[in-house]
């Protein structure tokens, strides 16, 4: 005979997932205690959030449905932000969640964490599933798994109710209710007429610029991609996540001129990214003004409903990234023509004049750190050790952080995403460690690391070659507003004054490094490299050098007001 249980685990590693991230608690401890002893990898949190985002990035890394479990209700509900966060990103996970009895939560009896969860679950996802019956067990799971990685990734949530684990079968039944997804995320060909029209209207551009996205390092086509932008001579603007595709030193990224590419572009192709509000929905003022009205896109999406979404796309590329880079580079042919010196010209020489600008700031040593003295010693580290992951997450530490520090491999670098949602730290940097066995370094601002700090007891439980670096400027933005009334609460934005996060590692065993100078923090991030010892070191940075929501200030209602 064979129960619940042994079928869930089977299912699983039938489907070559070995890794779970989560929190035990009824009625899923025995589950996580059975998979390790089945040979499965059980990755135990402190709080639900920081495990679903651990299964969100493993996702996204790996391209398979990283898997979050957690117990009922509150559990439930914490796993929660990080399921819609990776819907919202298009990362593939499958959270996994004990439930209540049906008959008991239908007629609202009171169970212990009663709970409607699929209901709850269901707009929040890209898909939900519950199974009530052992023998739908392999159904469910295959069902989920395809789910989250088919057409545009996401998160998917399983409601498996407790009666359902102890519910046996024969183990040859139970063993042939199993299945093997085949194929999860086929490819999907571009039309032919798609691709020439796309190739049409790039060769008829002017001013043409390729815009790489998440979705593109996402799909795991970094030749193909490569060979695009490097046939067609086009400068490239890799959003955040999609830094590494082409190193951020290539001679055609336009980076460092994105305010310009963006506002005089006539020809744009966006590569696995989405007019949304990080690209001022494709109008107004960072896109020209009026110039964004005679624009024009070519989309690569695999959704077709993400078409015009903002604004009217002339030419659409529906299917799988590397399908429809490949299909372009086989009609380009062998005498492309390369875009006009004029435009090319003037994008590198504003570029790099902003590149020396920018290293004449990061040499500067001011006597308390500021972000660019900090970050310049990060993106020192980096560029030595290109294979280590980038975690990165706050207001001014993320924005910074994004222009200074150069990525030169693809999917080193992880941080908010689509949302801007803050606590995705520790979580993101256990998965990144667990998946990739690299060394991480998470750059954090002191308000983002207070969302997930505690998970520093779970990197070092596990002994992973994580090394933090809070940039500690005692605050949100600032340290140094003040209660306007003169009562003795601090400023809603204000933390205690000379925090040692250093000392939290230290707690827990791992090495805690206190630095005030650039020296200091080179010093302490090298040990961490080589040790490969969990390692938290608390930067002190000046506490005015931070900026009111770092470069969204625009979206905060006094901001918009005072431009009224």
């Amino acid at each position: 005979m064979t129960d619940g249980f042994q079928l869930v685990i089977e299912a699983l590693k039938l489907n070559g997932i070995d890794t779970i991230f989560g929190v035990p608690g009824i009625p899923i401890t025995d589950l996580t205690r059975k998979m390790q002893a089945e040979g499965m990898r059980v990755i135990s949190f402190r709080h639900e959030q920081h495990a679903g985002n651990a299964a969100a990035a493993a996702g996204f890394l790996t391209q398979k449905p990283g898997i979050a479990l957690t117990v009922s209700a509150p559990g439930f509900l914490n796993g929660l932000t990080a399921l819609t966060n990776a819907t919202t990103n298009c990362f593939p996970m499958i959270l996994i969640s004990g439930s209540s009895e049906r008959e008991i939560v239908d007629l609202q009896q009171g169970d212990y964490e009663e709970m409607d969860q699929l209901a709850i679950a269901k707009p929040l996802c890209k898909a939900a599933f519950r199974v009530l019956h052992a023998q739908d067990i392999g159904v469910g799971i295959a069902r989920a798994i395809r789910s989250a990685v088919s057409g545009r990734p996401g998160g998917v949530y399983l409601d498996l109710p407790a009666k359902l684990f102890s519910q046996t079968m024969t183990a040859e039944a139970g063993k042939a209710s199993l299945i093997k997804v085949v194929d999860a995320a086929p490819r999907q060909l571009p039309a032919p007429d798609s691709v020439q029209r796309a190739l049409d209207l790039l060769k008829g551009a002017k001013r043409p610029l390729i815009l790489l996205g998440k979705g593109a390092a996402y799909a795991q086509a970094d030749a193909d991609i490569r060979a695009f932008v490097e046939k067609s001579g086009i400068p490239y603007l890799p959003m955040s996540m999609a830094k590494g595709l082409l190193p951020d030193t290539h001679g055609q990224s336009a980076s460092a001129a994105r305010s310009y590419v963006l506002a005089e572009a006539d020809v744009v192709v966006l590569i696995g990214a989405r007019l949304n509000w990080l690209l001022s929905h494709g109008k107004g003022k960072t896109w020209g003004g009026d110039k964004a009205a005679s624009r024009q896109f070519i989309q690569i999406d695999i959704a077709p409903t993400e078409i015009d979404s903002n604004v009217a796309i002339a030419a659409p590329l529906i299917g799988d990234i590397g399908s429809c880079v490949s299909a372009l580079l086989t009609g380009m042919g062998s005498n492309w023509a390369q875009p006009p010196v004029e435009w090319t010209g003037s994008i590198y020489d504003k570029r790099d004049k902003n590149i020396a600008k920018m290293a004449e700031t990061l040499a500067k040593n001011p006597p308390v750190m500021n972000f660019q003295s900090a970050l310049n010693v990060i993106r020192n580290v980096v560029k030595a050790n290109p294979e280590a992951i980038v975690v990165n997450e706050g207001a001014n530490t993320l924005d910074f952080a994004r222009s200074i520090v150069d990525m030169s491999l693809p999917r080193k670098r992880l941080d908010v995403g689509t949302w801007g949602i803050m606590g995705i730290g520790m979580g993101f940097s256990v998965a990144a460690a667990v998946v990739t066995g690299n060394q991480v370094i998470a750059i954090e601002g002191d308000s983002a690391f207070g969302f997930s700090g505690m998970e520093v007891e779970t990197i070092c439980r596990y002994n992973l070659p994580v090394c933090i670096v809070v940039f500690n400027n005692n605050g949100i933005y600032r340290g140094i507003d003040v209660n306007p009334t003169g009562g003795p609460d601090v400023a809603p934005t204000v933390f205690v004054k000379n925090a040692r996060y250093d000392m939290m590692m230290q707690a827990f065993g791992g090495v805690g490094v206190h630095a005030t100078t650039p020296a200091e923090l080179q010093a302490g991030i090298d040990e961490a490299f080589r040790s490969g010892k969990p390692t938290l070191i608390n930067a002190v940075i000046d506490e005015t050098a931070g900026t009111e929501s770092g470069r969204i200030t625009s979206l905060n209602p006094t901001s918009m007001a005072n431009k009224k």
